[in-house]
């Protein structure tokens, strides 16, 4: 599980390079949403935002995979995504 952990937040810190965003710097929130995403990829099949409630419909749900389609908008916005897993630099 740790290497799951490690591997997942390695991506999602080179895709918040690649889109000029960063991760959260509080390692509590961060290891947190990581921990869901994997509890939702076991549990649901994909790795659904933890801060959004999953539909069963398939299109639907897409869009809340992280990083969901909401989050860059989120983050112009408020700063932060929904699950603050993601902010602005």
């Amino acid at each position: 599980m740790e290497d799951k952990k490690k591997e997942l937040l390695e991506g999602y810190t080179a895709y918040a390079e690649e889109k000029g965003i960063a991760l959260n710097s509080n390692e509590r929130i961060v290891g947190a949403v990581i921990e869901g995403l994997l509890y939702n990829e076991e549990q649901k099949g994909a790795k659904y935002c933890p801060c959004r409630k999953v539909s069963g419909n398939k299109e639907e749900d897409e869009k809340i995979i992280c990083p969901c389609v909401y989050h860059l908008d989120e983050i112009e916005t408020m700063g932060h995504c929904h699950c603050n897993l993601f902010v602005s630099k």
